[in-house]
């Protein structure tokens, strides 16, 4: 069994500033990885304060645990208290720098070890899992547009002309709930996880993206590719993406 990891972030084609963190570790012996995408809100400087708070709290706090190794059953919980400590970080940043008040930031991770994968988000940061040619969205957004789609006021293809179809109705370091929505999954030889920022799938239709990741490359040129895609795309907001493969 192996794990292999690669990351990219791209400002994208209409920001001037880059708000997306991204970060993962993997265990000395290969066997264990954690990967983190944020994606930061509250303007300029704000919102690239608040994704890498998260990031580096994440990692440094549940880096040793991936180091080791933890039981299947311990993993969700403490992964939500690394969230926790993240977003009391987050509020606290807010409350010594009041120019920082509306920050705040999505996060997607992923903590793999053996041939299982624990996948917690809040927002609308995404993971994905592409098994041969078969791609599947393994996270729900936290958004107003996604709640229409589930309450049956909007079609999925209506999404993108609801102007407020962005709106998050959960995000990290807002409110004094950091509760993030699990998935376990138990993982096949050759499949992908990818985590990314609503920068590519709001920019690049998930129905392409099997056709655009077919092939051997090494997984920084696949990530490179779907970036590419996005800025074809002109992408509206920050892109970041990661590759996880399991062999």
């Amino acid at each position: 069994m192996s794990l292999s990891i690669a990351g990219i972030t791209h400002v994208g084609c209409r920001r001037s500033s880059n708000q997306d963190s991204v970060g993962w570790y993997q265990s000395s012996d290969g066997q264990r990885l954690l990967g983190v995408i944020a994606d930061g809100m509250g303007g300029y400087q704000g919102g690239e304060i608040a994704s890498r708070i998260a990031v580096d709290t994440l990692l440094t706090v549940l880096k040793p645990a991936v180091e080791r190794g933890v039981a299947d059953d311990a993993i969700a919980d403490r992964v939500q208290a690394a969230l926790n400590l993240a977003n009391e970080r987050i509020e606290q940043a807010r409350c010594d720098r009041p120019e920082l008040d509306k920050m705040g930031t999505t996060v997607v991770l992923a903590w793999l070890q053996r041939d299982r994968a624990w996948v917690a988000h809040i927002g609308d940061s995404r993971c994905y899992l592409l098994r041969g040619e078969r791609l599947s969205q393994q996270t729900r957004d936290d958004t107003v547009a996604q709640n229409m789609v589930d309450d049956g006021s909007i079609t999925r293809e209506e999404v993108p002309r609801v102007p407020f179809r962005n709106v998050l109705t959960r995000a990290l370091g807002v409110s004094r709930d950091a509760g993030a929505s699990y998935s376990e999954l138990t993982l096949a030889p050759g499949d992908r996880l990818i985590l990314c920022s609503d920068g590519l799938s709001g920019a690049v239709a998930d129905s392409n993206w099997p056709a655009l990741l077919a092939g051997e490359e090494a997984l920084e040129g696949q990530a490179q590719r779907l970036i590419d895609a996005s800025l074809e795309n002109q992408a509206g907001d920050n892109v970041s993406v990661m590759m996880i493969q399991f062999r």
